[in-house]
């Protein structure tokens, strides 16, 4: 089974110095039908303006993992672990059994990032943070992954059997997904255009996919190419 999420479906949040694109009910924002995919609780496009940003606030018990898209992202936490980070950097946090931490855009140009939070696959863990970097030339033609419940080089390590990836494909270029029996995989397009399986497109930013029970996902990329990531979720 295959679900399309139109990027006009999604939640908006906007302040003056924050824009958000919401997957999944988060906040103010409440749909009983969109509280998440399995273990994935949160999926939000967010672009920060320079010089300002989320500060410290508290969390428990999930997993967050921020991806960098453009600009620099800094994190700050109360286990003293300071970091910013640009395209090409993930920023994985085990929340734990409690941590304090701010993400601020710390430059003059906007940042934007995407925000995953998965809950995680036993509680009561030691807070964590890690950082990763990947080599972006890496996405072109494959399905690269950057998080991973082992980590690795250039792979942040999360407490879930989850697996993120994310691709550049030109167009016509395809890659496959095969997706083992009673797992979910969520898409995301972040630019240009995939068909998915032949028959489910995605034209727009913020155009997403929820599949299960799928043997496998073929991602032809539409002229112009694609960018996008892909979740394997238990």
């Amino acid at each position: 089974m295959i679900i399309v999420d139109p990027s006009e479906s999604r939640f908006r949040t906007e302040l003056d110095w924050l824009s958000s694109r919401l997957s999944f009910s988060f906040a103010d924002h409440y749909d009983p039908q969109r509280e998440g995919f399995g273990p994935l609780k949160v999926f939000n496009n967010d672009t920060i303006k320079g010089n300002h940003g989320f500060g410290a606030h508290p969390h428990r018990e999930m997993e967050i993992v921020s991806v960098v898209l453009a600009g620099q992202l800094k994190h700050e936490d109360s286990l003293g672990n300071t970091a910013v980070t640009g395209f090409g950097g993930v920023q994985r946090m085990s929340a734990g059994t409690g941590i304090i931490h701010s993400e601020v855009n710390p430059a003059d140009e906007d940042c934007t990032l995407v925000q995953i939070w998965i809950t995680p696959a036993d509680t009561e863990r030691e807070p964590s943070y890690e950082t990763s970097h990947y080599d972006p030339a890496a996405l072109n033609g494959r399905l690269l992954p950057i998080v991973s419940p082992g980590g690795g080089e250039g792979v942040s390590s999360i407490g879930q059997d989850a697996t993120i990836y994310m691709s550049r494909l030109s167009g016509g270029e395809a890659v496959t997904f095969r997706q083992a029996k009673g797992r979910r995989s969520f898409l995301f397009l972040f630019d240009g255009g995939l068909a998915v399986n032949g028959g489910h497109q995605l034209t727009k930013q913020g155009d997403a996919i929820r599949a299960e029970n799928e043997q496998e996902l073929e991602l032809l990329a539409r002229d112009g190419g694609a960018f996008f990531l892909l979740i394997d979720l238990p």
